[in-house]
């Protein structure tokens, strides 16, 4: 075999096993951080919702204090939107622009902390409502001001662009795997025409 590569008949050596490429099959940490505290806010805005409703529910059933369920039906609605914003469907954050950013997103975390927090009942009968409504409403008040002040510091920015860098290597792992599949094809087909 000469310095080249070549073989002693002129045929060219294909590179080895040991010759491929290497990329980093890690996750990001930054990513998994980031996607477990949207799961604990997703989770958080489901027990906002599950609270909501529970409070609807007794406002609508002893009928005197309707303006408090519809309150809660609209904090519903609003709560339901933040889960779907920690979903990060391509859907929503078209049209809702300001989701797509933190800030934008711990406001509307803090807006409906607020609502479900608002009018608490403090009735005897109803102290367990009252201590769900109060563990729900500061946990995602403590996400939304987590995500607002991280807004601030531009690490939604910082996601997006460690998210988009990710996607490109995973792509360029399956475009290696795909050009590794071919080269192993060319070989088969290239040492049965020797035969």
């Amino acid at each position: 075999m000469s310095r080249n590569g070549d073989l002693e008949d002129g045929e060219p050596a294909l590179p080895g096993p040991s010759s491929r490429a290497r990329v980093r099959s890690g996750r990001d940490p930054f990513l998994v951080v980031c996607r477990c505290f949207s799961v604990i806010t997703s989770l958080t805005a489901i027990l906002c919702i599950a609270v909501n409703v529970l409070s609807a529910v007794r406002s609508f059933k002893n009928g005197s204090d309707v303006f408090d369920g519809i309150f809660r039906c609209y904090a519903v609605v609003i709560a339901f939107f933040v889960v779907l914003a920690e979903t990060e469907w391509g859907f929503i954050i078209k049209f809702w622009k300001v989701l797509e950013y933190w800030a934008g997103r711990g406001m509307l975390q803090i807006f409906v902390a607020v609502m479900t927090r608002a009018f608490p009942d403090y009735s005897e009968r109803q102290q367990d409502l009252v201590l769900l409504q109060n563990i729900a409403s500061y946990l995602l008040l403590a996400c939304g001001l987590v995500y607002v002040f991280s807004g601030l510091l531009c690490i939604g920015f910082l996601k997006r662009s460690r998210q988009e860098k990710e996607i490109t290597r995973e792509q360029a792992v399956k475009d290696l795997e795909e050009l590794e599949r071919r080269r192993e094809e060319l070989e088969q087909m290239l040492l049965a025409e020797r035969a």
